[in-house]
């Protein structure tokens, strides 16, 4: 096969469904309110966070490393990952009983280095970025007589991943419109194969995170394209380029490729864990935050994909708080007024009677900004959603403060 050209077929991805069965499992998929209610139809989550290991990264770790030989297992394998691929690789590794070495950036999350441990993997911190933990682990396998397994761009990764679009369409088989998070492109890469092979109607949607999106450039200038620098919540896609393998699938398989911020990703979190339930990383939520963005037009029924749950608690809870804000439900605010008693309490009061909930406060009389006689309140508050805030916000300048936000202008 000539990687950078030659596809990836369906018979690829059926012959990689029976090597993957007794060992992964069918993830379910869920309906969901709130999507139903943006796209005015039936919108579905498949749930492939509750996948072994966390995520979809199993199906192709695992198809990787089955179809080596004898005498490559028995030297072991070696890949790099933010985290996802490295537990994936960790636990295909050890029910084949092969010893596997995982390089991780210096940042990775510690429940996905804890993890990837815990399923027998060696790791190594190494680099800042996955592409510098990518570079290490290739030099580590060339020393090492080590077979690296890529974390996406492979035809044996990619049609592993593809598993999932076959249980996709048994389980949505009127689908018209599927959403997929992208980092190298693996995952879309197979859903794209097994997709278009079936059922050609069916409008595929990838989805990179603003700040790491390679993809666009890439697709604009007919070859993979590597980002200088990148920077975004979603460190599960965080990819500085497309694959060659996985350039060749999107290009010719997908049929857009649109962009979310992070707040959109921060918004989408919070929509999944209040509403549905779901505890999701950053990365295996850049699907729905697509669809309630609106940046892509969609024919219903719609599936977004749900590819990871592996997340830091810290990460969550700065997550929880950010998606409050980005939903106007956390508001951060700083008053002026006069310096004289009494003051703060009917300030307090104010907010209390616009129903919001004061979380902190802190007084400030001694900033050279201040006039004198002049006193400084910041405030955080509790909401219950922008259209309150607005009202607070525009009860407090009614009553005659001075209310500015963080990195505006007095």
């Amino acid at each position: 096969m000539t990687l950078a050209t030659e596809l990836v077929t369906l018979a690829d991805v059926e012959a990689a469904r029976k090597l993957l069965d007794g060992v992964i499992r069918v993830t379910p998929i869920e309906p969901c309110r709130p999507l139903q209610a943006k796209l005015s139809g039936p919108a579905w989550l498949k749930c492939e966070h509750l996948q072994r290991a966390g995520s979809f990264k199993i199906r192709g770790a695992y198809v990787r490393i089955a179809r080596l030989s004898d005498a490559e297992r028995a030297r072991g394998v070696v890949a790099a990952s933010a985290g996802n691929h490295a537990q994936g690789v960790a636990l295909a590794a050890g029910l084949m009983n092969t010893a596997s070495t995982v390089f991780m950036p210096i940042g990775a999350p510690l429940p996905k280095i804890a993890a990837t441990k815990g399923y027998g993997a060696k790791v190594k911190l190494v680099g800042n970025t996955v592409d510098e933990s990518l570079a290490a682990a290739k030099e580590y396998a060339e020393a090492s007589g080590a077979v690296f397994i890529h974390p996406f761009d492979h035809p044996d990764v990619i049609a592993g991943q593809g598993t999932l679009a076959l249980e996709l369409l048994e389980q949505c088989p009127d689908v018209r419109t599927i959403v997929v998070g992208i980092g190298g492109g693996g995952l879309i890469a197979g859903v794209a194969v097994a997709i278009k092979a079936l059922r050609p109607d069916v409008r595929l949607i990838g989805v990179q995170a603003a700040g790491a999106a390679a993809f666009p450039p890439s697709l604009a200038s007919g070859h993979p394209v590597r980002l200088p620098t990148f920077t975004t919540i979603a460190d599960g896609i965080a990819v500085g380029r497309p694959g060659d393998v996985t350039f060749a699938h999107v290009s010719k398989l997908v049929d857009q490729v649109v962009t979310v911020t992070d707040e959109d990703i921060s918004r989408a979190l919070l929509m999944l864990m209040e509403r549905g339930k779901q505890v999701v990383e950053p990365a295996g939520a850049v699907g729905v935050a697509a669809l309630l963005a609106g940046v892509v037009p969609v024919v219903t029924p719609a599936v977004a994909v749900l590819s990871g749950g592996n997340i830091d608690p810290l990460l969550m809870l700065r997550l929880i708080e950010h998606g409050l804000a980005a939903a106007g439900r956390y508001l951060a605010f700083t008053v002026r007024c006069v310096d004289r008693p009494g003051q703060l309490a009917r300030l307090l009061g104010l907010i209390a009677e616009g129903g919001a909930n004061v979380v902190d406060v802190e007084h400030r009389r001694h900033d050279p900004r201040l006039r004198l006689g002049e006193v400084e309140v910041a405030l955080s508050v509790e909401t219950r959603g922008a259209e309150h805030s607005d009202r607070l916000v525009s009860a407090l300048r009614s009553a005659g403060y001075t209310v500015t936000f963080p990195g505006s202008l007095a």
